[in-house]
């Protein structure tokens, strides 16, 4: 989707019937398209092809022919037994970026395991340091690792397209859930394995920065970061306690750590004096982050929000119109916008068969026939 933003034509190839599952994931929008599938699914093109058939692998072979990248996420090994394998492939299509998306990699005694995001953070780590301090493992509120993967594989394959401006020449990619999330541990993954440090569950506080967590206001909640001594000094001076900022236990972000429990209990007395309206009122213009925890009601009626065009609306080719969060990433002169509505299943089996690759309409015909596609 991200390609597809840039201007990349994006052909989805789903399954003759149903589609991608995702597609019946509730709440629906309409008969084929879920919110779930409408928020990471705009302007691609929908063929339906049976992979399992000769005549559906010799689409995806011609398809292989004239693309430039193929991505695919199926268990490693299962693209082999269709005969779509990257060595079978390389073959006709040389130039060709293949870029293999799975649970847990090509390598290692977990690679035929099927994988999904909650998996992935589970047995990275991710879980085991999400959730209240002291209390059960939580995952994340969205599939986290899913997107990151994603985001990996996005960086690769433009970098795989430089190296092929180069060479000529396409190659593999492997990207997979359980690698991005061990990425993703960053400093904590370096505490243990450099100080042999296990890490805990925080909440939303931060092990190494205090105070660096959401507060409790008279009517909801507030994140601040105080980051440096600066920040600090300048929190206590607009909460109308300087004191403390003064305070030998408090002076450095060392023994802020050390002190921790006496340092945000004082904190949380005071944050609840008044609203979190209040607060961000007082801390406007402050030179350490803070931010109201919102709702989703909140977040896209807030005005900056507003502002900076995020949420656009397209209409379905069922007429409905539906709303999502455009491209986060802004350029000068690159063209980075959603350019169609998510597709019905097989919407474009046809227009790509006929003008992509030149089928013949008795060519067409005899697909559809034989539920080659759909």
């Amino acid at each position: 989707m991200v390609l597809s933003d840039m201007g990349a034509e994006v052909y989805k190839v789903e399954s003759p019937g149903s589609g991608d599952e995702c597609r019946n994931w509730p709440p629906n929008i309409d008969d084929s398209i879920s919110c779930y599938f409408a928020c990471l699914n705009r302007n691609k093109k929908s063929i339906c092809v049976n992979l399992k058939s000769e005549k559906g692998r010799e689409i995806i072979f011609n398809l292989a022919e004239i693309c430039d990248v193929l991505v695919e996420n199926f268990v490693p090994g299962k693209m082999d037994k269709l005969g779509l394998g990257y060595e079978k492939v390389r073959e006709l299509a040389p130039h060709l970026i293949y870029c293999s998306i799975s649970g847990y990699g090509e390598k290692g005694p977990y690679r035929n395991r099927p994988g999904f995001d909650v998996i992935a953070a589970s047995v990275g780590g991710l879980i085991n340091i999400t959730g209240a301090q002291g209390g059960e493992p939580c995952k994340t509120g969205v599939a986290l690792i899913d997107i990151a993967t994603g985001l990996y594989a996005h960086g690769a394959i433009l970098a795989a397209l430089l190296e092929r401006a180069k060479t000529g020449l396409g190659q593999k990619i492997d990207c997979n859930l359980l690698s991005t999330q061990i990425s993703c541990l960053i400093n904590i993954g370096a505490n243990y394995l450099n100080m042999g440090k296990e890490a805990v569950r925080w909440g939303t506080a931060h092990e190494s920065i205090v105070p660096y967590e959401a507060f409790e206001t008279s009517d909801g909640y507030i994140t601040v970061g105080a980051g440096s001594n600066a920040h600090f000094v300048d929190l206590c001076r607009r909460l109308k306690i300087p004191k403390i900022a003064n305070d030998e236990r408090f002076r450095t972000n060392p023994l802020r750590v050390k002190n921790r429990e006496v340092l945000v209990d004082l904190l949380k007395v005071k944050m609840r004096e008044k609203s979190t309206a209040d607060w961000m009122e007082i801390f406007e213009g402050a030179s350490f982050p803070c931010g109201p925890v919102n709702t989703l009601k909140q977040v896209f009626n807030d005005p900056h929000v507003k502002e900076i065009g995020l949420v656009e609306e397209v209409t379905l080719g069922s007429g409905k119109k539906l709303k999502v969060v455009g491209p986060p990433v802004t350029y000068s002169s690159l063209d980075n916008r959603l350019r169609s509505p998510p597709p019905a299943v097989g919407e474009h089996t046809k227009y790509i068969l006929s003008s992509v690759l030149n089928y013949s309409e008795d060519q067409i015909q005899r697909l559809y026939k034989n539920n080659d596609v759909q």
